[in-house]
């Protein structure tokens, strides 16, 4: 229960469109993509970045695609002052690539921002107020008509300002800040006039950017909002709709894909989604859901650890291991029923052009991330992740019936260990359940066979073993060299089935042997492995190995 179930809020305004269309539209292209990283996300942090950690979050934005990046605040920040100056001076910002600062509409603010990007071919100026009413009435005491003549007298001034500067291509960004809390028609008015003020025209395009600057309500009032105001805005053809979700409602990324159905053409957020409370859009999923569907992000996430990397060095922020597509056990699967998917999906998938593999919806090897930890075993996993971890580590299938009962030797040792089990470790579990001998170290063992003529019988074995200082001979025959082995050995098993199968290739290859045995004696079965550059040899050891696991008699004292 809340603490105080009474308590009122304020939802964003819902406005009657019946007319609206974005509900029957698909995406079909990406966006324009703007990082917002070295700017929003950087007030977010505890310690701001430096402008060496800039200048390596930089440069990995411009790796990954991104043509436009707002780089700071320079009228508020000497390191953001001194970082864009940096950007300029140095010839670090590629011909397709266009920066953005950003400044609120204050005369003195935007001269010292136009004074930072002196020098730059071209430069976006974001410049932006607050217009809804607990701003307007609370935090700066303005009617609606003075908010309108601030935004008029501070684009005016802006444009006033800059017309005499050639050697720059100026355009403006503004934004009605806290747009998701502003009555529409209040909205709508303060973007036509900054279009206004800016004399837009075909030479004189403006971005218009409409901000969850507090996410309020569900992506579909916001998207509503977003083809109103689109349908009304003065010179519509020459304006760039702009979006600016935030997550405080946790549905930022379905805010921007419902926004940018009704009519948005532009995305502004972070890669990962940092951000003032509880961040910016994330941009990353953002792009890789469009991925998902066919459609071509225009960024490059083809080495996505080495942008975490990055990105986790400059923010000084963990990225959470379920985060989408990036997160350390976002391509890991615990669950039994999963990792049995995961396994048969990735057997189906050999020659198949269209990514089909259950719970996996996108390749990880197009993120530069490989199959190692994709099946980890806890003890919620099963055969299926088992056994992908024996055949994906070690190259070894194991047959159903093996796979269920080494699943059940595993189980048995997460439920005393109460931890994830590592490869190596069911390794090592796999070792020491089918290829060690139990009883004593058996240093060697060799064979002849002999056949019968005019028998039945068809073989006979004579097996020379040495157990520590003890050599043994044992002679048996039968219908095949296996089955005189068994009863050379003096047990009473019974062969189910056999396996054979070569691993490595060239002088290392090792042949691998897995034997199904029921005892006479009892109603079960048990497997026994063997390995050995020799296959009869390893067949042996095989057999061996599954007469210990019985308990039976070797013939060895």
């Amino acid at each position: 229960m809340l603490q105080d179930p009474s308590r009122k809020y304020i939802a964003s305004e819902v406005i009657s469109f019946p007319e609206r269309t974005w509900v029957n539209k698909t995406l079909t292209q990406p966006p324009i993509w703007l990082s917002t990283d070295l700017r929003d996300g950087n007030q977010s942090l505890f310690n701001p970045m430096s402008v060496e950690a800039k200048t390596k979050f930089y440069a990995e934005l411009i790796k990954v695609g991104l043509k436009e990046i707002e780089v700071g605040f320079p009228a508020a920040s000497d390191i953001d002052y001194k970082f864009v100056r940096k950007l300029i001076e140095e010839n670090l910002i590629p011909d397709d690539v266009t920066i953005m600062v950003m400044t609120q509409a204050r005369k003195d603010l935007i001269l010292k921002t136009v004074e930072a990007v002196r020098g730059c071919k071209r430069v976006i100026v974001h410049i932006y107020n607050a217009t809804a009413p607990a701003w307007r009435e609370i935090v700066f005491g303005m009617s609606i008509s003075q908010v309108m003549d601030l935004i008029a007298t501070q684009v005016s001034y802006f444009k006033q300002l800059t017309d005499g500067i050639s050697d720059t291509k100026w355009i403006l960004q503004y934004s009605p800040e806290t747009f998701s809390s502003t009555e529409p028609e209040v909205a709508l008015e303060a973007c036509n006039t900054a279009i206004n003020a800016w004399m837009t025209n075909e030479e004189r395009p403006i971005i218009i950017n409409l901000p969850t600057t507090v996410e309020n309500t569900t992506p579909n009032v916001f998207a509503d909002r977003i083809e109103w105001i689109s349908s009304r805005l003065q010179q519509r053809e020459n304006v760039i709709l702009s979006v600016h979700p935030h997550n405080d409602r946790g549905t930022g990324v379905a805010t921007a894909e419902l926004a940018l159905l009704a009519g948005a053409q532009r995305v502004e957020g972070c890669l990962f989604g940092n951000g003032e409370r509880c961040g910016n859009v994330d941009l990353v999923t953002l792009a890789l859901n469009l991925y998902t569907q066919g459609i071509n992000p225009a960024l490059d996430f083809s080495n996505i650890n080495r942008t975490a990397k990055i990105v986790e060095e400059a923010t000084q922020l963990p990225i959470h291991p379920r985060h989408p597509y990036v997160g350390d056990l976002v391509f890991t699967a615990f669950s039994g029923s999963h990792q049995d998917a995961i396994k048969k999906g990735f057997a189906y998938q050999q020659g198949k052009e269209i990514w089909t593999v259950p719970y996996l919806p996108i390749d990880p090897s197009d993120l530069g991330r490989n199959y190692a930890n994709i099946i980890r075993v806890n003890s919620q996993s099963g055969k299926g992740g088992i056994a992908y971890i024996m055949e994906n580590n070690y190259g070894i299938t194991m047959p159903r019936r093996m796979q269920i009962e080494f699943s059940n030797i595993i189980q048995q040792a997460m439920d005393s260990a109460e931890t994830e089990m590592q490869p190596e470790q069911i390794w090592s579990l796999f070792e020491q359940t089918y290829l060690s001998y139990s009883g004593a170290a058996l240093s060697k063992i060799s064979y002849i066979n002999h056949k019968i003529e005019n028998s039945n019988v068809g073989k006979k074995i004579n097996l020379e073993l040495s157990v520590g200082n003890q050599i043994v001979n044992l002679n048996g025959c039968g219908n095949g060299t296996l089955d005189a082995a068994v009863n050379a050995l003096g047990n009473k098993l019974q062969i189910i089935s056999y396996e054979e199968k070569s691993l490595g290739s060239g002088a290392d290859a090792y042949a691998i042997s897995m034997i199904e045995c029921q005892d006479s004696s009892a109603n079960m079965t048990k497997f026994g492995v063997g390995k050995h550059s020799d296959i009869t040899t390893a067949s042996l050891l095989a057999l061996i190995n599954v007469s210990h696991r019985f308990g039976l008699s070797l013939g060895i004292e």
